[in-house]
């Protein structure tokens, strides 16, 4: 018989039709939770629904985390249909890179509101629910930019080192209120984004990392799977860095 860690288990995963989202919202599904898979972009939204459309316990819905009232939507629905919400997933991210001195006021901005902003938004209330209900999980993606820098990257590695400040003060805050609050911080992996770049950049990128190769989304996503286990109940306040050693 097959050990299902998350089995009756509700999570949200934002971001859920990217990489990472997608693997995130396979093996949390086939760990028997019931997931609710939230992103911006309908059409790969709508991808990830067709690939999964045998799975009873997948609900996928358009959000927008930047948005208080489309985060409160998610909330309400995901309650509606599963009654509870045990796990949420910040996972959502974007990126849009420019040198400082060329980095407009958008850009900086357009990161941060989904980044940053999404992450408390999402947080502020899903955790509402869970103090009400008594437990919860909430795990955070930063990244190895929010705690190293990345040259082109002011916008994005100011958010994810803002997330990792949040991680740890929520942290505080909620655990008393038996809510774990943990984060992720992957190096580089091979999303669809990164597979575009070209050869040689790839190829450098590799070269930094101890353990030769690039990660893949599922191992971000297995990262995930641990702290929204039962394996994790302990832990509360730490940034996992999933990197192959890149920070060493």
């Amino acid at each position: 018989m097959v050990n299902m860690r998350l089995k009756g288990n509700v999570v949200i995963v934002t971001g859920a039709g990217g990489g990472i989202g997608s693997a995130t919202v396979k093996l949390f599904l086939a760990e028997g939770a019931k997931v609710v898979a939230a992103d911006w972009n309908e059409v790969v939204l709508e991808q990830l629904a067709n690939n999964l459309q045998h799975q009873a316990n997948l609900i996928c819905m358009t959000v927008d985390v930047s948005k208080r009232e489309s985060v409160q939507q998610l909330i309400r629905q995901t309650c509606e249909a599963f009654g509870k919400v045990d796990v949420l997933i910040n996972n959502a991210g974007i990126t849009n890179d420019a040198m400082l001195k060329n980095m407009t006021t958008e850009q900086f901005e357009s990161v941060i509101q989904v980044n940053l902003t999404g992450v408390f938004n999402s947080t502020q209330e899903a955790a509402t629910h869970m103090v009400g209900q008594g437990h919860g999980k909430i795990i955070n993606t930063t990244s190895v930019s929010g705690v190293y820098g990345n040259v082109g990257q002011t916008n994005y590695a100011a958010a994810k080192a803002g997330v990792i400040g949040m991680t740890k003060t929520w942290a505080k805050e909620l655990g008393r209120k038996n809510i774990n609050v943990n984060a992720v911080a992957p190096g580089f992996i091979e999303t669809p984004m990164v597979k575009k770049m070209p050869d040689h950049i790839i190829t450098r990128m590799e070269s930094t990392i101890p353990l030769g190769r690039l990660g893949q989304p599922e191992d971000i996503a297995k990262a995930y799977l641990f702290l929204a286990s039962d394996d994790a109940n302990y832990i509360n306040g730490h940034v996992l860095h999933v990197d192959g050693a890149i920070l060493m």
